[in-house]
């Protein structure tokens, strides 16, 4: 995030788009809903209708796939009503005029057709996000997980560069992070082309500092991706170490990765508890949850938050900081770490935005009454940055990228009538390791379901609570129907989290050119009936699944 979650509840205009924000990310929705009854305007852009759009000033329920034609068009409305801002432009930006040039016919009347959304409506939210001097933008997997969602990221970058909404309070470009310290991954290097810091692993610069630091020759070629690790499975790859991730549950295109892993010589596992990928364990390392270990979270605003241990782990399960450097001496690397402070104390001293963090500072009270330092943080008396970009653009200039529109991989078609979408919900965690080990949430959602739209239910004979089954050109599912006005006609959507209904066996594994990110949100697909249904009441306890829509 550019900013901070706290400046949520002093923003003016909210556009929140591609993010269930209540159920993915509950403790921000609240900063959401502080703001909403402070007086702000929530925008929610979505093709379905979540239970932010209860609050929402308006929900602009686009077409599936059509966020790039949505955000040019609002691009050119703020050009051509004069609404940009020019100063900021001109002083802190480059290659305005290509952008300037590519959404010129992306007129709201034109976008209609692509999206669904009125001309007039569109404007009115251009207009609004454009004048309105605190306005954030918040997004999450429902932009990135496309075929083109680095053309989503770029053309929603655009309209916050173009307004001059960036380094200022409660306004930026926020991607609101999924998973518990899935920001201090990244900012760890664990990714394919950077080295902690987001230092690129193909300069050679880098590469001679990380060198000289670690006293060892490092390859110069960036590694795979995700997506390219999971298409060769089994065939360049035959040996796979798995940590904090259940594979075969969260990756698209499952039935081709089980069979795939069947190829792989060794696998091994890094997990406190079991789970799908498990199955194809040679070794696995049992490990401690958060309350077992010591070391740091980083959070979605770039805050570094020191864990401490509570309670000591059980059995042979260890702090994971532990297992991997046990395996590294195994392998003959001289690894001789004595806790998780040294080993950030490293990263740190080799990376110039958390230079000025360590353990000790981590663990006292900051000028604001917080705990943690966000990042940069250059220096030991540093007291971090709450939003960036405040003392000009980190990289110089602002880069406008221009983006056409680029249709999904696949769209419906005579033999798979619909759209797909897939996603979380507020009872169950990715993939439920966790939650459905616990009576709770269980209670609350036993079973995975599909919501369809009435119009869609009657023409294939589907009443609330049958039992169906979703089927895509990789392969199938039987669920429970919901019949219900949050999906938009020609859609459904279900969600991720249950082994025995694995949505992933239905996405598709086509992937981003950029960064190789599935494209998860869309896929052709189509129900039929399988045969009588259940009571949902009975089911779902009191959930807010209904044919009006969420009601919570």
């Amino acid at each position: 995030m550019t900013n901070s979650i706290q400046e949520i509840r002093d923003a003016d205009f909210l556009l929140v788009i591609g993010s269930n924000t209540s159920e993915a990310h509950p403790i921000i929705a609240m900063e959401m809903k502080r703001a909403v009854h402070r007086g702000a305007t929530l925008v929610v852009v979505d093709p379905r209708a979540v239970w932010m759009t209860t609050i929402s000033e308006h929900h602009l329920q686009i077409k599936p796939g059509s966020d790039v034609w949505l955000l040019n068009a609002m691009a050119h409305v703020i050009i051509s009503e004069g609404l940009v801002a020019d100063e900021f432009v001109t002083q802190q930006t480059e290659n305005f005029e290509s952008v300037k040039a590519a959404v010129k016919d992306y007129t709201p009347e034109a976008a209609e057709a692509f999206t669904g959304i009125a001309p007039d409506l569109l404007r009115k939210v251009a207009r609004q996000y454009a004048s309105t001097p605190k306005a954030g933008i918040y997004y999450t997997l429902g932009i990135t997980e496309h075929s083109h969602g680095t053309d989503n990221v770029y053309a929603l970058a655009n309209l916050v560069l173009m307004t001059g909404h960036l380094g200022q309070p409660s306004s930026g470009m926020n991607p609101l992070r999924g998973q518990n310290n899935v920001q201090g991954a990244n900012d760890a290097g664990a990714t394919p082309v950077f080295y902690p810091g987001y230092q690129m692993v193909d300069d050679p610069k880098v590469q001679r500092h990380f060198e000289e630091a670690w006293d060892c020759e490092l390859d110069p070629e960036p590694g795979l991706n995700l997506n390219e690790m999971m298409q060769t499975m089994g065939e360049s790859i035959k040996g796979i170490f798995v940590m904090g991730e259940d594979i075969v549950l969260s990756e698209p295109n499952a039935h081709h990765l089980e069979a795939a892993l069947a190829g792989v010589e060794f696998i091994a596992i890094q997990e406190p508890f079991p789970n799908e990928t498990m199955r194809f364990a040679n070794v696995v390392f049992p490990s401690a949850v958060f309350a077992e270990k010591d070391g740091v979270f980083t959070n979605s605003e770039r805050r570094v938050q020191l864990v401490r241990q509570a309670v000591a782990p059980p059995g042979e399960a260890r702090q994971d900081w532990r297992i991997l450097s046990d395996l590294a001496k195994a392998v003959g690397l001289d690894w001789n770490y004595e806790s998780p402070a040294e080993i950030y104390a490293e990263m740190a001293a080799l990376t110039p935005q958390f230079k000025g963090i360590s353990h000790e500072r981590l663990g006292e009270i900051q000028a604001d009454g917080m705990t943690g330092i966000q990042w940069p943080c250059p220096t030991s008396d540093h007291p971090g940055t709450v939003y960036l970009h405040g003392d000009g653009i980190m990289r110089g200039k602002g880069l406008f990228q221009a983006v056409t529109y680029r249709p999904p991989m696949e769209v419906p078609d005579k033999d798979y009538g619909l759209f797909l979408s897939t996603g979380r919900t507020l009872y169950h965690y990715n993939a439920a390791t966790q939650t459905r080990r616990e009576s709770g949430p269980v209670a609350k959602q036993p079973e995975a379901f599909v919501e369809i739209h009435p119009r869609d239910a009657k023409e294939r004979n589907i009443q609330p609570g049958d039992q169906v089954r979703i089927s895509t050109r990789r392969g199938h599912i039987d669920v429970i129907a919901i019949v219900s006005r949050q999906v938009r006609p020609g859609c459904i959507w279900t969600p991720l989290h249950f082994a025995e209904a694995r949505a992933n066996l239905l996405t598709n594994d086509e992937g981003d050119p950029v960064t190789g990110t599935a494209e998860f949100k869309v896929c052709a697909a189509e129900v039929t009936r399988l045969g009588e249904g259940k009571d949902l009441a009975s089911i779902f306890r009191g959930n807010y699944y209904s044919t009006a829509g969420p009601s919570q």
